[in-house]
């Protein structure tokens, strides 16, 4: 054939404009989805690697380059401009220069310095000295005070003339706290010793405040900030305190600290740059601090530096957690982006074949007149890539211009995969079609066309790795290959392909007894249901795979629900907790019962110091009421046990005691003596055992009846509530202010504090969405496939007297076999993929990932949302289109479609 002139394509577009938006449109948001993808993974993987930085200490995370002392053999000249802020300066530059990529320093938080490695004892009287000790002060010259501090009294130090080892006094300033703390004022002396030459006087001379006290340039070394109290090695817990406390120097007065026994050593803090972390650069980030650590980065620092110099950080073990922790979440993100990527690609092969469809007697008469086939295929793919790149383009800008701070490459190559798909399907499906040139077509339905042997063999080998792939989940778990994440997709791949063929199977068993029955609606609907097309597997894959990635996605999300929900009860105890350390008012019950929300309080007296038998091991005793706390301990469903079992049954033997396992097997089920805190002696035996108990966490306890306390022990510690929609401060308002106040709500938020976390979530939920919607489309396009042939019969059967409720009744039975086998068979599947899977999902990492929970491991709950849902919106979407079919047809008359003629 000759090139492909501009022309044809044009007409083309103008004979049927409204398909060729429709496809733009579907062009587009699907690249548009499938850009955004790989950009909102990156951005929320980022964002929870940055909070992961954020919410370690910057002394963890800060990467700190230390050098110690000028060694001897340097004069006293060298020593001393070893440790001015010129030389330091310029080392600081080229050790920042040094730090190997992707690892990124903020030269605004980092900084660098000398300080004394001994703190230096004060002689002065007016210092505080909380045992008699005198408070043991660090020199530290760090370099940008005046950008990272407010002058509150006086002035920043400053050195006049040339600072030396022999300098008899310096300036210094202190921060706001350690002036609080240790009595400094503006001006004040203080004398530190010195080696081989008078005492060194530091003149204080002002009063700073950290303008970001919680930032790495103050926070990396806390005590520049804030004093401590410190123990003496040895001492014990009430032994004796000093107080340690820094002066900050000015830069120049470094050299000042060699005639000190302070041992001044030299340091680069480095803080990493927060927004040049990226969660995919992580390994990276890993091998980068291992280099710094104990690697060529370190040779390299040292030959800038020092041949002492070490370098220390937490880093490494802050992006191992972080990437635990992704691993962990990463295959559940995965199985919802194949699950929506299959129906995705399934909707646009559909759209190209309704194309096919659309323009089989136009492709067969090209291919009558001497067309070739790589001629009919170049037409068409010109024709769908005028429309389908600009349009992939528009959705790629989309994705990138509503998300940005991603990855660009990955995005650009998701949207040119769906624009690929697009333009070849057409062309695909109708070479595939038209390979062979005949005028008439044989019957394609599923009731008479055989399966070929290749599709049989093809379709064994997709069961083989269906089941390779679901075996390989089950006993690794979801943190292996990309195999393993496609095992709920092949799952309902391989449903999708068994159910086509047992398709024809009922509907041969019913054809039959529906022949008997009076009128010819509903013979004739299993016999129209009996022609669908063979190509039906394409639509009935993508709504098996909705189904299946809708299931499995719900019970997903309805799994780590329920994990979070059962650890914060578990923690609480119930829905708030009110407790103290010490007896509550008597008149707190009472109050706490009128505040809004509040159903049922119940209160327990809980002694945590409480110590059987030897006394060498502790365990938490706690006095309740029998009949109150079996009722808590039903409603929440923790540890539920009868009230009579804990009642105390004589007034002299031994207390009833409901126990945890651990006790239990500790103590047996002899009478044991328990002292209490207040000093006095109950002797219980353990009848019950539990679990868990709402009154104390944790798997090691003893439950009595508070009646055998005496009136100190049985007074109550804790209240535990049970209500909707407790007001945290109505609660905080009744009760004491020494006690404190856990509402269940509040504690199940944190349990989903990390971005990674609420982020995967987010991405799952919208994808499932995605899913659903391509699932409803794909069902439209197939029903619109059949439109015009429906629409042709109905008119034909109008004439012969068929009426409009009987037309519409025709349509809707003969949809709804399909519509019910994919409802059913999707529903059924969904339910299979939980059951087969459940035992390799761990929904602990996104559920529970950032705080040690005690619910144990969390797995895959089935959701019935979730399985009847859908299913019944496919069932609704099939009825309401073919009765709105059937009455625009009605509307319309039968004319049209007879002077149409047959449209086979």
């Amino acid at each position: 054939m000759n090139p492909i002139p501009a022309p044809w394509i044009r007409t083309r577009l103008r004979a049927a404009p409204g398909a060729a938006w429709a496809l733009a449109l579907l062009v587009a948001l699907t690249a548009c989805l499938a850009g955004a993808f790989p950009r909102a993974v990156d951005r929320y993987e980022d964002a929870g690697l940055r909070r992961a930085v954020e919410r370690t200490r910057p002394a963890s995370t800060s990467v700190n380059v230390w050098a110690q002392r000028p060694g001897l053999l340097m004069s006293q000249e060298e020593r001393e401009e070893a440790l001015r802020p010129g030389t330091l300066g310029a080392q600081n530059a080229k050790v920042l220069a040094a730090v190997p990529r992707p690892l990124v320093a903020d030269p605004g938080q980092s900084t660098y310095g000398a300080r004394t490695a001994m703190p230096l004892a004060a002689p002065e009287r007016w210092l505080p000295r909380p045992s008699g000790l005198p408070p043991q002060l660090t020199l530290s010259t760090q370099a940008g005070l005046a950008d990272h501090a407010t002058v509150r009294e006086g002035r920043l130090p400053r050195a006049d003339g040339r600072v030396t080892a022999a300098t008899p006094e310096v300036e210094a300033a202190v921060t706001a706290e350690t002036a609080k703390s240790l009595h400094i004022k503006v001006g004040s002396v203080v004398h530190l010793p010195g080696v081989e030459r008078a005492p060194l006087a530091v003149r204080v001379t002002g009063v700073v405040a950290p303008r970001d006290p919680d930032g790495p340039y103050w926070a990396t070394q806390p005590l520049l900030r804030s004093p401590s109290l410190v123990l003496t090695p040895g001492s014990g817990a009430d032994g004796d305190k000093y107080w340690r406390a820094a002066l900050l120097l000015a830069p120049e007065a470094a050299p000042a600290m060699l005639g000190t026994p302070g041992n001044p050593w030299r340091y680069w803090q480095l803080a990493p740059s927060m927004a040049a972390l990226h969660a995919y650069e992580a390994d990276g980030l890993k091998s980068a601090v291992a280099s710094l650590e104990a690697g060529p980065a370190l040779r390299k620092v040292r030959t800038l530096t020092d041949p002492s110099t070490v370098v220390d950080t937490d880093l490494d073990d802050v992006l191992s957690g972080f990437t635990e922790l992704r691993g962990g979440v990463r295959p559940l993100t995965a199985v919802a982006a194949f699950g929506t990527g299959t129906v995705a690609a399934v909707v646009l092969l559909m759209a190209g074949g309704l194309t096919a469809d659309r323009r089989r007697a136009e492709l067969a008469l090209l291919r009558a007149r001497g067309a070739s086939l790589r001629g009919l295929a170049g037409r068409l793919l010109a024709e769908t890539a005028v429309i389908a790149l600009p349009a992939g383009a528009l959705g790629l800008g989309i994705a990138l211009l509503a998300l940005p701070g991603g990855r660009a490459f990955y995005a650009i190559t998701a949207a040119a995969t769906v624009t690929a798909v697009a333009c070849a399907a057409l062309p695909l499906r109708a070479a595939v079609a038209h390979r062979t040139v005949r005028i008439h077509g044989g019957r394609g339905d599923v009731a008479s066309v055989r399966p070929s042997r290749r599709r049989t063999v093809a379709e064994l080998t997709l069961v083989v790795v269906a089941l390779g792939a679901v075996e390989t989940l089950r006993r690794r778990g979801a943190s292996g290959d990309q195999l393993t994440s496609l095992a709920p997709v092949l799952v309902g791949v391989t449903a999708s392909l068994l159910l086509v063929r047992l398709y024809p199977l009922p509907l041969r068993g019913l054809s039959r007894p529906a022949a008997r029955l009076r009128g010819a609606v509903g013979h004739l609907s299993l016999a129209r249901a009996g022609r669908t097309s063979a190509s039906a597997v394409l639509p009935l894959l993508a709504l098996l795979t909705a189904l299946t990635t809708a299931a499995f996605g719900g019970s997903v999300l309805a799994g780590v629900r329920e994990a979070r929900d059962q650890a914060a009860l578990l923690t609480v105890g119930a829905d708030a907790r009110i407790e103290a350390t010490a007896p509550l008012p008597s008149g707190l019950p009472d109050r706490i019962r009128r505040t809004p929300g509040v159903r049922e309080v119940t209160a327990v007296s809980i002694m945590y110091q409480a110590r059987p038998t030897d006394l060498s091991q502790s365990v938490p005793v706690a006095g309740v009421e029998p009949q109150d706390y079996a009722e808590l301990a039903g409603r929440t469903g923790i540890g539920p046990f009868g009230a009579d079992e804990l009642k105390r049954r004589t007034a002299h033997g031994p207390l009833s005691a409901l126990a945890s396992p651990t006790a239990a097997r500790t103590y047996g089920t002899r009478p044991f003596p328990v002292l209490l805190e207040d000093g006095t002696t109950i002797t219980v035996r353990i009848t019950v055992v539990r679990d868990r108990t709402p009154a104390v966490a944790g798997d090691n306890f003893l439950v009595v009846d508070r009646a055998g306390l005496n009136a100190s022990a049985s007074r109550p510690t804790a209240l535990l509530l049970t209500g909707t929609r407790l007001d945290r401060a109505a609660l905080r308002g009744a009760a004491p202010d020494s006690a404190d106040v856990q509402l269940r709500s509040e504690e199940r938020a944190r349990y989903a504090d990390s971005p990674l976390q609420t982020g995967a979530e987010r991405v799952y939920a919208a994808a499932g969405a995605a899913g659903a919607g391509y699932a409803v489309l794909a069902l439209l396009l197939s029903l619109l496939r059949a439109a015009p042939e429906r629409t042709a019969l109905l008119a034909r059967l109008r004439t012969m007297g068929l009426t409009r409720a009987q037309g519409r009744r025709l349509l809707v039975l003969e949809s709804l076999p399909q519509a019910g086998l994919a409802a059913a068979g999707g529903a059924l599947t969904g339910w299979a993929t939980i059951r087969l899977l459940s035992p390799g999902i761990d929904l602990t990492t996104i559920a529970l990932a950032s705080r040690q929970a005690p619910a144990g491991e969390a797995v895959l709950r089935t959701d019935a949302l979730s399985l009847a849902v859908p299913a019944v919106a496919i069932v609704l979407v099939t009825v309401a289109t073919a009765g709105v079919q059937a009455w625009w047809t009605g509307r319309r008359g039968a004319a049209p479609e007879l002077r149409a003629g047959d449209a086979r």
